[in-house]
């Protein structure tokens, strides 16, 4: 049974765990007591710790003295093949509660990994250094967050990161779905779980449906089929592009948004979501950010600020990783983007981590406006 007591009152990810017993997950109450649990060999990414199938006592580390309660019993990783519509999960970074709506197959550049020449992506005219990275198709899922833990992941990833155009006057207006994410397989941690009702989001309902006849128990109703066949021009991911410096992974997917007209002339919109993960032991902050936009149109700007989207994120051994999303119109159908993040040790001193180049590319079809939140 896995068991540890959080920073910040949240069930942080677990990266292993035994698939030769089952263990219950947990989650966080309000109840101000400690209470006994038997826990396998395993490591929490939030506190780092391990111990033995033994009882073991654990008090909550948040003021107000949250424990953690059981939601579900884990199932094994799959190695292999995909998670279906209705599989429950606990994400292995952030550790929210979630459920899957629906695979997406996209190619991932790992700049991490040597590729032979033949079969690679160029960079971008300008970008940093001269490495060509290969691509390999990689299973991302479009999932729903549970809403009580939205509050308690908040500080290190958005919830409301999916953003779209309405047909709207404002051709800048843009709209969010709150509770979405995207979900790489392997930070998918599958349980299961006798609620009908598991996962609390005002979609889930409208999106799912309880069978118990079949694995998952969760089975997609024609709405999810309708909506993900509406609106899958501005949700569907095609590149993750992923650079590692000095311990500090950055991870970008580009998503097209779609064109809008704007004073006689095109304006087209992409939004961006960038994870930072710190892989090491050692405490980092993020102080600013600089970025270079090229547009097909042969315009370079730079962009220079500090922190991102308002916060300058801590990094440490505890709570290794923050995800963002961003916004970036061109007056072009196409362009790039690359950057760089500087990251400040404890002991004051600087280093930049590399952001990928990555591309921001239109489709060649104009898209009709989203159905967006409407059903």
């Amino acid at each position: 049974m896995a068991a540890c007591a959080l920073r910040r009152g949240l069930l942080s990810g677990v990266s292993k765990y035994s698939r030769k017993h089952s263990h219950r997950i947990l989650s966080v109450t309000d109840i101000n007591i400690s209470f006994e649990v038997y826990k396998p060999r395993l490591q929490c990414r939030a506190c780092g710790l391990l111990g033995g199938i033994q009882q073991k006592r654990f008090m909550s580390s948040r003021p107000e003295g949250k424990i953690l309660e059981p939601v579900g019993v884990f199932e094994a990783v799959k190695q292999h093949g995909k998670y279906e519509t209705g599989q429950l999960f606990l994400h292995s970074v952030f550790g929210y509660r979630g459920i899957v709506l629906f695979p997406w197959h996209a190619r991932l550049y790992d700049r991490d990994i040597t590729p032979p020449v033949s079969d690679s992506k160029p960079e971008p005219p300008g970008a940093h250094g001269s490495k060509e990275v290969k691509g390999k198709t990689h299973t991302y899922y479009q999932v729903l967050i549970d809403t009580r833990d939205c509050p308690h992941i908040s500080q290190r990833s958005q919830t409301e990161a999916v953003t779209f155009l309405a047909n709207h006057d404002d051709s800048r207006a843009l709209y969010a779905i709150p509770g979405l994410d995207y979900v790489s397989h392997e930070d998918i941690l599958p349980y299961n779980s006798a609620e009908q009702v598991p996962i609390q989001h005002e979609l889930f309902e409208r999106f799912l449906m309880y069978n118990p006849a079949k694995s998952p128990p969760f089975t997609p109703r024609d709405t999810l089929k309708a909506w993900q066949e509406k609106n899958h021009p501005w949700l569907e991911l095609s590149d993750v592009h992923r650079e590692t410096t000095e311990n500090i992974r950055v991870t970008v997917i580009p998503f097209y948004m779609g064109m809008r007209e704007a004073q006689n002339s095109h304006v087209y919109w992409w939004r961006y979501c960038i994870r930072l993960e710190n892989l090491g032991s050692e405490v980092v902050q993020l102080r600013e950010r600089h970025w270079r936009i090229f547009s097909l149109s042969g315009t370079l700007e730079t962009v220079r600020g500090r922190g991102v989207v308002g916060r300058e994120p801590v990094l440490s051994k505890e709570q290794p990783a923050f995800q963002y999303s961003s916004h970036v119109s061109l007056q072009a159908p196409s362009g790039h983007m690359w950057g760089t993040f500087r990251i400040e040790r404890t002991d004051g001193s600087h280093f930049d981590v590399r952001i990928p180049p990555f591309s921001l590319e239109s489709n060649k079809d104009d898209k009709a406006p989203p159905a967006g939140y409407t059903f």
